[in-house]
């Protein structure tokens, strides 16, 4: 798998399940570069709730529509493509290295990953690993079956290469910040995976999306020399590379390290370019009608002149 795009799949990596584990999956792996779709069509438990009221960020909650409208915008800023498609099977071609992906509007797509985040019971992964993936339970003397949520380890890897669950996980999937948190920590482990196949060593292998300020480039660290240093120190010496590749790798690395350094006033640009996003997201009739006479008077006493601020 390339580190920006694979020539042999239609996709590097196919998420099935638009929720809470499986867009924020989606968010790792696009942001990284990789070529990602998620399919979004199924029995999902979330909507049954009534308000999601414990989902960090939002202090008096918020409906169910609107937060799915605002995590599917959020991955489709990201680079995902988002398909309105459920999926029915998953298995292997010949090779054993590409994942066929079938969808119920008649779809055939190919990956080199597939991360299942679908809250429904994973019938559709049969093909690839058969009965292995499911468990058996009795429920009011009537036997069901039921995918496994420790057929993947903590981490979302399974025993076929390339196959990743973020959901169902067992009490990981029961509350959407939690499912969120596994979601993105599994797309983490998938891009920490993908490096160490591109041949870097354990020690860098872990992918950290995070955009650093002016000052964390600052002394010593504005130098590659001091980048290389740390590099070395993480790989350690027993990575088993020759020299040039060891190298190229090195300085791909620091590439992509300076490439998240972000300047004061571009901070300024994203973060209202970040509020604008939001508020296009939601629509600006429902800013407007949240805010009524008692918000308005309140946002007028802190030195707000007027209705026409608000607006």
């Amino acid at each position: 798998m390339d580190e920006n795009t694979s020539e042999s799949t239609d996709f590097d990596v196919v998420i099935i399940g638009g929720g809470p584990a499986g867009c924020a999956a989606g968010i790792f792996t696009a942001r990284y570069g990789f070529e990602t779709t998620i399919f979004d069509r199924g029995t999902a438990a979330l909507p049954r709730c009534a308000h999601l009221e414990n989902y960090l960020g939002f202090p008096a909650g918020i409906d169910i529509e609107t937060y799915y409208d605002l995590i599917h915008a959020h991955a489709e800023e990201a680079g995902c493509d988002l398909v309105a498609d459920m999926v029915e099977t998953v298995d292997r071609v010949d090779d054993e290295s590409t994942f066929v992906v079938e969808t119920q509007d008649g779809r055939r797509v190919t990956a080199t990953v597939v991360v299942a985040a679908a809250w429904y019971n994973g019938e559709y992964l049969r093909p690839l690993g058969g009965d292995e993936m499911f468990e058996k339970h009795d429920h009011d003397g009537e036997e069901h079956e039921h995918f496994d949520p420790e057929y993947a380890d903590e981490d979302g890897r399974t025993p076929i290469d390339g196959l990743y669950i973020a959901s169902p996980a067992g009490q990981r999937s029961v509350q959407a910040i939690i499912a969120a948190g596994h979601g993105a920590h599994v797309g983490r482990c998938v891009l920490a995976d993908r490096r160490r196949e591109q041949g870097y060593p354990d020690g860098v292998a872990q992918h950290y999306d995070w955009l650093r300020r002016d000052a964390e480039f600052s002394g010593e660290w504005g130098t590659r020399d001091r980048w290389r240093d740390w590099y070395d120190d993480e790989a350690g010496d027993d990575h088993g590379l020759v020299d040039e590749r060891y190298e190229r790798l090195r300085e791909r690395y620091i590439d992509r390290a300076f490439d998240t350094r972000v300047p004061d006033d571009v901070t300024e640009d994203r973060s209202r370019r970040g509020l604008s996003r939001l508020l296009e997201t939601l629509g600006t009739d429902c800013v407007l009608d949240a805010l009524d006479d008692d918000a308005i008077e309140a946002y007028a006493a802190q030195g707000h002149s007027s209705e026409t601020d608000v607006a």
